[in-house]
């Protein structure tokens, strides 16, 4: 179960970590070659500073030293030696300033330059996923879920809230696969409703005298005679002594197959002849349980089509006669979307309180778990194995 779902959501979530990375390596080639053209403009700009500061310089001493060579004529000789000595450290002075400025420029570029390659290294390890990533691989998504046998309405549900986890989220490149997958898994978890403990609502029940009822219903060949043989037999292991009702009395063989399944387990059946009232073989067996202090009834119903409407509501007079505890639908994994439609109509009718789904063993697919689960609102009891 789950299985081909498993491998097409794999195979999704690795198309989008590879497209990920394509894009993340776009991005850093082309950061890269906008560093080395910004890196040669402020080495440029830093030159031309420094040329143009040492232009002005020069100007100037050229107009101080004409100035000065006026002077230095109607000066005497010691003034001429004052002034020698003026003009050399005037001519230090802007060396200086020019060395200072290029070390200034210098540790800039060292700072920017290895800010630069810290981003760089920071985004290498990481993807976010854009809207429009995301937008690209939705549709696919959707398709991949309806042909795994998802209902629309909850395809549509596990991708905008998919959406909602991962879109903008920075995620580890490394883990993006795990981040996806383990997103996925809760929204399915959220989708999927937990059952209540059964064995210990019948031993509640138990408490003032009652047996436990429990009516088990469904459409032709879903597998409910055997299930209720499976569900006797894992009560028996629980020590919870039980009784069954044989109520199809209409199908062909059924009252010989569930006796037969009742002396294998060692399990009291109940049971009229074919064409009985099937609420009256119910009311019997619960009647059986009370004398006998059992503590639960599984009581067996005829197959019936979800649109046949009389025979379902024939299942309501079951209902009204027994008042079951608990109200099983029994569907077939691999049915697909028409399970959702099966239990609808039973619950409409009846009230269905839960789910067994059979053949989960040989349903790779899984989505009918999930609609099922999520359109009617009611938990999955149990996931039958083998025909």
């Amino acid at each position: 179960m789950f299985g081909k779902l498993k491998e097409k959501l794999q195979n999704w979530s690795k198309k989008i970590k590879e497209k990920a990375e394509e894009k993340e390596k776009e991005e850093i080639k082309e950061q890269k070659k906008e560093a080395k053209t910004k890196e040669k403009k402020v080495k440029l700009t830093s030159s031309e500073q420094v040329q143009a500061s040492s232009d002005k310089a020069r100007r100037k001493e050229e107009k101080k030293q004409e100035a000065e060579q006026k002077k230095l004529e109607k000066k005497e000789k010691k003034a001429e030696k004052k002034q020698k000595t003026q003009e050399i450290e005037e001519i230090k002075e802007p060396e200086k300033t020019t060395k200072i400025i290029k070390v200034k420029e210098e540790a800039t570029e060292e700072e920017k330059k290895k800010s630069i390659f810290q981003r760089f290294g920071e985004k290498i390890n990481k993807i976010k996923i854009s809207e429009e990533d995301f937008k690209e691989y939705e549709e696919e998504l959707e398709m991949i879920l309806l042909e795994n046998n998802v209902a629309l309405e909850v395809a549509e549900k596990i991708v905008k809230k998919l959406k909602e986890d991962i879109v903008g989220k920075e995620l580890l490149k490394k883990e993006i696969e795990f981040e996806i997958k383990t997103s996925l898994g809760d929204i399915i978890r959220e989708i999927l409703i937990a059952p209540p403990d059964l064995i210990q609502e019948i031993k509640e029940k138990n408490l003032d005298g009652s047996p436990y009822v429990i009516l088990f219903c469904g459409i032709n060949g879903s597998g409910k005679t055997t299930t209720i043989a499976k569900i006797a037999e894992h009560l028996k292991s629980k020590k919870l002594s039980c009784v069954i009702a044989a109520g199809d009395t209409f199908r062909a063989a059924s009252i010989e197959q569930i006796k037969t399944h009742g002396e294998k387990l060692g399990i009291k059946v109940i049971a009229h002849d074919y064409g009985a009232d099937p609420a009256s073989v119910g009311f019997d067996a619960i009647q059986y349980a009370k004398k006998n202090s059992l503590n639960c009834v599984l009581i067996d119903t005829a197959g019936r089509m979800h649109t046949q409407t009389n025979l379902l509501r024939e299942m309501e007079k079951i209902v009204k006669v027994c008042k079951p505890d608990k109200k099983l639908f029994i569907g077939e994994s691999i049915t697909g979307n028409d399970a959702v439609e099966q239990v609808k109509s039973f619950d409409e009718t009846v009230g269905v309180d839960g789910i067994i789904l059979t053949k989960a063993d040989i349903d790779e697919k899984g989505g009918t778990a999930l609609s099922v689960g999520y359109v009617t609102k009611k938990p999955i009891f149990y996931l039958g194995t083998g025909q």
